[in-house]
């Protein structure tokens, strides 16, 4: 793996210096972009909008409208002099339980991998992590962003999961959300009854992109010159009409099985 960031993280008056790796990776099928009429590769060009010559890349900046057709020109050195202490920090300001995070928050995971200088108070940091059972709100800046993370211990390694800021999270309260209904003791019993049935600990093997595995197996026997027929199925209409008597289906359903 390549480090896409190095610096050090800040635990009170303590510095560990470490490199910041992608802790994901993207799994979709590489999909180029073709001319129907003949499968020409089509290409993408930067073009100005105004004489629709194409800018070759080392004359393009990035730039604020601050009024109609007015910029302001950021550099590199801009973006470092915003907040130059956060540039190369991860500085943990609280430490608080997993458990009080929202999921909405969680954004993507990143490992950390300490400099050698930094190996005793990087093991440090992570032990105390795993004997408190509590993480650490970190800030940081990434790709000229300012950036807020959850720090946690993870087996041998410390992981940096992005969050987003709570203005980033959108409201639910333009939805049409039922407030109540009336439920029969009975059905709630039976819904209970079926989440149970289908509870077990969790082991992210078990779960697969199935449809990226399908369109692999498209992709191939279209290569061999094999017909694809449709197999798309229709969304089904809600039955939900008795619920007690699809409840117990499914649980007759599950026991068989």
């Amino acid at each position: 793996m390549r480090a896409i960031w190095s610096g050090s993280i800040s635990f009170g008056l303590v510095n560990i210096p470490v490199k910041l790796f992608s802790g994901s990776e993207s799994k979709n099928l590489d999909l180029d972009m073709l001319r129907k009429s003949d499968l020409c590769s089509i290409k993408y060009l930067r073009v100005c909008k105004n004489d629709n010559k194409e800018v070759p890349n080392e004359e393009i900046v990035k730039g604020y409208q601050y009024s109609d057709g007015q910029y302001v020109v950021l550099t590199s050195q801009d973006f470092e002099s915003a907040s130059p202490e956060k540039t190369h920090l991860i500085e943990i300001s609280d430490f608080v339980q997993e458990s009080e995070i929202d999921s909405r928050y969680f954004e993507k995971p990143y490992y950390l991998e300490p400099d050698r200088s930094g190996s005793k108070a990087y093991v440090l940091l992570r032990e105390a992590l795993k004997r408190s059972g509590k993480v650490g709100i970190a800030g940081y800046v990434l790709r000229n962003r300012g950036n807020i993370g959850v720090l946690k211990a993870y087996e041998d390694v410390l992981v940096l999961n992005a969050i987003r800021y709570q203005d980033e999270i959108r409201s639910y309260g333009e939805l049409k959300i039922p407030k109540s209904e009336k439920l029969r003791e009975q059905e709630v019993e039976l819904a209970l009854s079926l989440i149970d049935q289908l509870t077990v600990k969790f082991d992210p093997l078990k779960y697969k992109d199935t449809y990226r595995e399908d369109l692999q197996r498209i992709v191939e026997e279209k290569a061999k010159g094999v017909q694809i027929q449709p197999r798309a199925k229709e969304p089904q209409p809600s039955n939900v009409i008795d619920i007690m008597s699809l409840l117990k289906e499914s649980l007759k359903t599950k026991k068989a099985a």
